[in-house]
């Protein structure tokens, strides 16, 4: 580990896995941007509650471009360089007329909800990523970092859905599948620039996304699918999202990293 404070970028950091992210990162003595987009109150919660200083925050649709480079050059400004980005927002969208979750199975969606689902899926958690990795990666090649820090560190939160499937909210298993492949694309791409970049795909974690699952009838369901018997912390990601990122971790760069608790064996 080095001794050295890098500047780090966290989407969707105003609950959640990304404000746990956003925890480690400060406890480990980073400088953070936490980002939200209509959480206000809970991502200036966040950030009072980082340990250190040079903490900052700003707000972005992820699916605006516009909105991703101002983003983007917010963070800059913010934390003189970004070292590390995690690519953490998602969403699953709430179609009009259904369930809390936004389930869209095909043979009871509509085609104008199926579409738009599919449409704001996608440009928030597939397009949104790649075009902050764009704007973040090109300033890493452009800016030299500080001594001893690496070029650049890139950790994508994927899903289990990815490969387990997910046929009740299917834009949402694909999206994640397309950060996937993405992130071993850049992995690729951006290694020799000396930017790694890696993949983590949890299963059910204990957070506001997952509540539909976990405090109804199907929750002894969902927890019986890990021999442990239970369901991730936000913590635990977190300590392994801080771990891919950290100078050491280079050699990790294009691996997709199954965080589930052996409920999905592939």
């Amino acid at each position: 580990m080095s001794g050295r404070s890098r500047g780090v970028l966290v989407t969707g950091a105003s609950r959640g896995v990304g404000a746990a992210v956003a925890a480690a990162f400060a406890a480990r003595g980073d400088r953070v941007f936490v980002h939200y987009h209509r959480a206000a109150e809970r991502a200036a919660e966040v950030l009072a509650a980082l340990p250190g200083s040079g903490h900052a925050k700003g707000r972005a649709d992820l699916a605006d471009p516009a909105d991703v480079a101002h983003l983007a050059e917010a963070a800059i400004d913010a934390l003189g360089r970004v070292d590390v980005l995690v690519n953490n927002a998602a969403m699953i969208v709430e179609p009009a007329g259904g369930s809390r979750r936004g389930d869209h199975p095909l043979e009871h969606t509509a085609y104008e909800d199926w579409v738009e689902v599919w449409q704001r899926t996608l440009a928030t958690n597939l397009l949104g990523p790649a075009n902050l990795t764009w704007c973040i990666a090109r300033h890493m090649i452009d800016v030299q970092p500080t001594h001893g820090v690496p070029v650049g560190r890139i950790v994508n939160v994927g899903s289990r859905g990815a490969y387990r499937g997910e046929p009740d909210i299917p834009a949402y298993g694909a999206s994640k599948a397309g950060l996937h492949a993405f992130g071993q694309s850049m992995a690729q791409r951006l290694a020799p620039h000396g930017i790694a970049v890696t993949t983590i795909a949890p299963g059910f974690i204990a957070t506001d996304m997952a509540g539909y699952a976990l405090d109804g009838p199907d929750a002894e369901r969902v927890r019986a699918q890990s021999p442990f018997h239970r369901i991730a912390h936000p913590e635990e990601v977190a300590a392994a999202i801080v771990t891919l990122a950290e100078p050491g971790a280079e050699w990790a760069s294009g691996a997709v990293v199954d965080f589930n608790g052996a409920s999905h064996l592939r």
